[in-house]
């Protein structure tokens, strides 16, 4: 098996049905299989996956695990020797798997371990996302407090969302997105899984951020494309409160030993006055947030 696509679905039943069929409609000449873990979706997303899709490997969790977990699922389960992470929430253009994977089986991409693609919204704008560097603090605070919107530019305040490269031309970077992450079986069986203590958001980031510990290169790819429609996933209170939750958790694991303790009080105490207060707004404004809308820096 070259090539196992997992797709986590919650409650996402049309959406996840159009990313099947851009995949049908634009698949790759190799051997291939489609793994959808659904997370108790109350929505027909099961029903309609079992009849419209019948050769989709359909996973029905009995509650909802959240975005590492279920791709964890899948994973153990994948026999591809490629392993690619996608949102029920895409749309897979023609070419795409085909041009990633084949520039993978070149001999300079052989240190490459995680690839992204380009990946747009439905009006055709960057999803800046798709490459990222680190949210180390310095990138962190420029990114909350707007620097980097100010000044997009700037090397040295656009360090998260990389907005001061060319979108159009291809390189290394910090992370990409779950939304599309390509992965190397050899990535996953040196570093294992993704960390499972993220519900949803910063597990595509935690893993790249091991990865590249462990010596594979991150690589952002501009010649294949893919939209996404970010509506997927649902908008409560419980994935804007784990929006915020996962920016601690990455603090904690990776750099909370690398800066002095003061800093990290003082970002535990921005990240959980920051929450609050999204929180409260949403629920003045009779949450949930307005569609197509998502947490704020991801």
């Amino acid at each position: 098996m070259d090539l196992s696509i997992i797709i986590v679905n919650y409650n996402t039943r049309n959406l996840l049905r159009k990313t099947l069929e851009s995949i049908y409609k634009n698949p790759t000449y190799r051997e291939f299989e489609i793994i959808v873990v659904d997370n108790a979706s109350s929505d027909g997303s099961q029903e309609m996956v079992k009849k419209e899709f019948p050769n989709v490997i359909l996973i029905k969790n009995k509650q909802n695990l959240g975005f590492a977990k279920a791709n964890n699922i899948g994973i153990r389960i994948a026999k591809g020797k490629y392993i690619l992470l996608l949102n029920s929430d895409t749309e897979v253009l023609r070419g795409t798997l085909d041009s990633c994977i084949d520039f993978l089986e070149k001999d300079e991409a052989k240190e490459i371990g995680i690839l992204g693609c380009k990946v747009v919204l439905p009006d055709g704008k960057l999803d800046l996302a798709c490459r990222r560097g680190f949210p180390t603090p310095k990138n962190s605070f420029f990114k909350i407090f707007g620097l980097a919107k100010l000044f997009p530019k700037s090397r040295f305040f656009a360090g998260y969302n990389l907005t001061y490269l060319d979108e159009n031309q291809s390189y290394e970077v910090d992370s990409v997105v779950g939304a599309f992450m390509l992965i190397r079986r050899e990535v996953i069986d040196k570093i294992g899984l993704l960390d499972e203590d993220y519900f949803m958001f910063g597990e595509d980031i935690d893993f790249c951020f091991r990865a590249k510990q462990n010596g594979f290169k991150v690589y952002y790819y501009a010649d294949a494309k893919i939209i996404h429609h970010k509506r997927g996933s649902g908008r409560n209170l419980k994935v804007l409160s784990a929006f915020y939750d996962s920016m601690w958790i990455f603090y904690k694991k990776h750099y909370y030993n690398r800066y002095p303790k003061t800093l990290a009080l003082l970002i535990f105490i921005t990240i959980k006055l920051i929450k609050s207060l999204k929180l409260a707004h949403a629920k003045v404004r009779n949450f949930p947030i307005r569609k197509g809308k998502k947490p704020c820096i991801a």
